[in-house]
């Protein structure tokens, strides 16, 4: 999902800090808000870096350069803060606003990617429209996979195949899904997406967190 100004080379840098390739408008404030809303949420938690290393699993290193906007994290990186703080995972991406009616056009998305390039993700809420509830359209390249650590506990994710095909791995069970199909499983475990198919697959995926 992680879009970025200045693209380092990824082969120079380790495998947890390598940036994510995407369209660089609006990289620069996407990478300060990830930034300002790490530190907000870190401190308000009374964390220091060496605690939300532990807790998290990303490296103090990355996660200082995170918050200094030397670097723009990929999605298993937010991810595992997101996890580690105990927050939705929009709430790392979005700015606090109080108005009735909120509207995310398209073109304002901020889509990130893997940082392999081949799992793209689009927000269809607004950032931070709900602390229970995410929506996003997910793009998968043919023949691809996509792992995901576990989430937080006690969260969900309903997840329905737009186009194309999906294998799921979750835990120890598989389930294959067709267009039109649609699966709601356990995401406090480890879990894969994979497009056995020739041809990319789209799918709408629902994230729903725990009180």
């Amino acid at each position: 999902m992680s879009k970025t100004a200045r693209v380092s080379n990824p082969r120079t840098r380790p495998a947890e800090e390598a940036v994510a390739e995407g369209d660089e408008i609006g990289a620069a404030e996407l990478t300060r808000r990830v930034a300002d809303n790490l530190r907000t949420l870190r401190k308000q938690r009374d964390l220091s870096l060496d605690d939300l290393a532990g807790r998290s699993g990303v490296s103090r290193a990355t996660l200082s350069q995170i918050e200094t906007c030397k670097t723009n994290p990929t999605i298993a990186i937010l991810w595992k803060i997101s996890a580690g703080l105990g927050i939705p995972f929009a709430s790392l991406l979005g700015e606090e606003q109080v108005e009735r009616m909120r509207v995310l056009r398209r073109g304002d998305a901020q889509v990130l990617r893997s940082a392999d390039g081949k799992l793209e993700s689009r927000p269809l809420t607004p950032a931070g429209a709900s602390p229970m509830v995410e929506c996003y359209e997910l793009r998968l390249a043919p023949r691809a996979t996509s792992q995901s650590d576990a989430h937080a506990r006690g969260t969900c994710e309903s997840l329905t195949v737009l186009t194309g095909v999906l294998k799921l791995h979750v835990g120890d069970q598989v389930c294959e899904l067709a267009a039109g199909d649609s699966v709601y499983f356990e995401a406090d475990v480890p879990h894969t997406y994979e497009n056995p198919g020739r041809v990319e697959s789209r799918y709408i995926n629902v994230i729903l967190y725990s009180r």
